[in-house]
């Protein structure tokens, strides 16, 4: 059987399976209510299409370095969740981003010489194996309606992750983005806690750009998808007001990488 490429699996995935429909006749996917996966996840990949949604939930940051994606931050430290509880139930209402919903499926390049990708799963998430209920992903030898709208929702995410990877590239060309900082005063802490390690668009630099440019940018779409992230940003404080009420703080204030 063919295997997908493991050298650097993406985050959340241990494992990828190229689902086949000769030796995975007997698998079934089943519904879940929990994402222990992503429980200790604070850091998620977003795509443009989802900005305008997850701007209402969580901050939307970019990676440092230069191949910079957005990412949703569920916590602002390493390994804080603030919208998931011990069990990886959600906590209340949020804004579960693409990239988790697609797991544990994904479409990968099996062949380095070939752009062709196949449709891979994880083989360690509990809810893809031989159950007893759940639906079948093969069906007389072929992919059930199940997989079909698996496979349509992967290629979904594959488009607009291609679309998100232009947004990135205009920003950098338009040299718009930023070192960012977020400084939060704890009252009883002498110094304050100090979030560095990710970029940001530079406002000012907006505010200053040639007509010619902005109009460029509003007419392309965007520039609603640059004010979605500006004010996403301000739910920084909240979701660390969060980790302090789920006692989920270091007891140091230092300067901590939120991606």
């Amino acid at each position: 059987m063919a295997s997908a490429p493991q050298a650097s699996l993406p985050i959340l995935y241990n494992d990828l399976v190229p689902l086949n429909s000769n030796e995975h006749t007997a698998l079934r996917v089943r519904p879940t209510d929990t994402a222990p996966f992503l429980k200790n996840q604070h850091a998620i990949p977003l795509t443009i299409d989802e900005f305008v949604a997850a701007q209402r939930f969580v901050p939307i940051i970019f990676s440092s370095g230069d191949d910079s994606v957005p990412l949703a931050l569920m916590g602002l430290n390493e390994g804080i969740n603030t919208f998931l509880d011990d069990e990886g139930k959600l906590r209340g209402p949020a804004y579960i981003p693409a990239y988790v919903r697609r797991h544990p499926w994904m479409l990968a390049k099996l062949r380095s010489d070939s752009d062709e990708m196949s449709l891979c799963f994880d083989p360690t998430s509990d809810t893809v194996g031989e159950f007893e209920e759940g639906d079948l992903l093969i069906v007389d030898g072929k992919a059930s309606e199940v997989t079909q709208n698996i496979l349509k929702f992967c290629e979904d995410f594959e488009q607009a992750a291609q679309r998100t990877g232009m947004f990135m590239q205009e920003l950098k060309s338009l040299d718009l983005l930023m070192d960012g900082e977020v400084a939060i005063q704890v009252p009883g802490k002498e110094q304050p806690f100090v979030y560095r390690g990710f970029q940001m668009v530079n406002e000012e630099k907006l505010r200053d750009m040639r007509g010619d440019q902005l109009r460029k940018i509003n007419q392309s779409g965007m520039l609603p998808l640059i004010h979605a992230h500006l004010f996403s940003l301000q739910l920084m404080r909240e979701i660390f007001q969060q980790q302090v009420d789920q006692g989920k703080m270091p007891e140091i204030a230092v300067p901590e990488p939120v991606a």
